[in-house]
């Protein structure tokens, strides 16, 4: 446990935000407006329906062109899971202080309640708490033995709707690989799905308390995933923003879409052809909001490499290094916020010395 944890209750007990949690003004500047994405229905690719896989396909690529975000519906979850997954978090969040920090993340885990992220900064602090649980196809069933393990009978209770729910996510992620490739044109269209076959996730809980100063704070700072892709469930609050045309755009809650974002793992694996979503959270002065998040990431070992089409058979057309997913979180991980430039700084950091693993 850490002395620093912020107890939101009793910020929000005060006539002012603290200053930790301001943002500077660039990353504040208003949205304008709504970003219209396509929406991918998926149950054509779902059913084999060669005509629909293609048009799906074709808006995935557009989309994934130029701002590397879109929303699916029709996705194949059992009816009310995803209403479920959000009631769970709530109950989680709702608990005591004492409780949640039983469930705390320590230095060096994935797993574990955080709040503000004030045990890695000190100030740009997010308005958030989170629950971030590391996820493996079981068995175990490593999400619901982790809350069992911190929180009892309690935590079984919510362990095992979010072990269902990171399930269903997982089986949808490797659906999404499949469409990836095949929007790209490869000629083996599941080439992504097979590399993600053995790979791991992060699932994540968000809740965004009301913040009494929301044109100074951000419930998440700008940035883009350094993940493969990122598919995230909105409760009915309005918060995602995502830079598109030189401007901020508001993703709205869509009931029965989830949006899914391209990170910075699948731009270098597409080799830069698909763009990483540069996105943010705001808060609202009334209002909870929540947000259910499935990082998807290739096993920790493995090279990131293009398909060899992507790359035209000259070693000069690869416009990212070599890497393996363990490299990147380590970067990510050792005191470096994630922004919109975290390829960049990456491929650099890791380019000066061939000898980092």
């Amino acid at each position: 446990m850490n002395s620093s944890d912020v107890n939101f209750s009793l910020l929000n007990s005060q006539p002012n935000v603290p200053p930790e949690f301001f943002w500077p003004e660039n990353d504040l500047i208003p949205s304008e407006g709504d970003l219209n994405l396509p929406i991918i229905d998926m149950s054509g690719f779902l059913n084999g329906d060669a005509v629909e896989t293609q048009r799906a396909a074709k808006a995935v690529r557009e989309a994934c062109m130029t701002h590397g975000t879109f929303l699916v519906t029709n996705h194949g979850f059992k009816l009310g899971l995803a209403e479920k997954a959000l009631d769970k978090s709530s109950l989680f969040f709702g608990l005591s202080k004492d409780e949640k920090l039983k469930a705390y993340r320590t230095p060096g885990n994935i797993s574990g309640y955080t709040a503000g992220h004030s045990q890695r900064f000190s100030s740009n602090l997010p308005w958030n708490e989170t629950l971030t649980l590391a996820f493996k196809e079981g068995p175990p069933q490593v999400v619901e033995d982790f809350l069992t393990s911190k929180l009892g009978e309690r935590g079984q209770e919510i362990g095992q709707v979010f072990q269902e729910f990171c399930e269903a996510m997982n089986r949808l992620n490797l659906e999404l690989m499949e469409l990836l490739g095949i929007s790209m044109g490869l000629s083996e269209q599941t080439y992504f799905r097979r590399f993600f076959e053995d790979g791991n996730a992060i699932f994540r809980c968000n809740y965004y308390p009301p913040c009494k100063q929301p044109e100074k704070a951000l419930g998440v700072g700008p940035h883009n995933d350094p993940t493969a892709i990122t598919i995230l469930l909105q409760d009915d609050v309005v918060g995602l923003e995502v830079f598109a045309s030189g401007k901020w755009q508001t993703v709205r809650p869509r009931p029965g879409a989830l949006v899914v974002n391209v990170g910075d793992t699948f731009m270098a694996l597409s080799n830069g052809n698909y763009k990483s979503c540069f996105h943010r959270a705001v808060v609202n002065m009334d209002k909870v909001r929540r947000s259910l998040v499935f990082f998807s990431c290739p096993r920790e070992d493995k090279l990131i490499i293009p398909p060899p089409e992507l790359v035209e058979g000259r070693e000069a057309s690869r416009k990212y290094p070599d890497f393996t997913w363990h490299q990147l979180q380590r970067f990510t991980q050792s005191g470096y916020r994630v922004d919109n430039t975290t390829l960049q700084k990456f491929s650099s950091w890791i380019a000066s010395d061939s000898s980092k693993n």
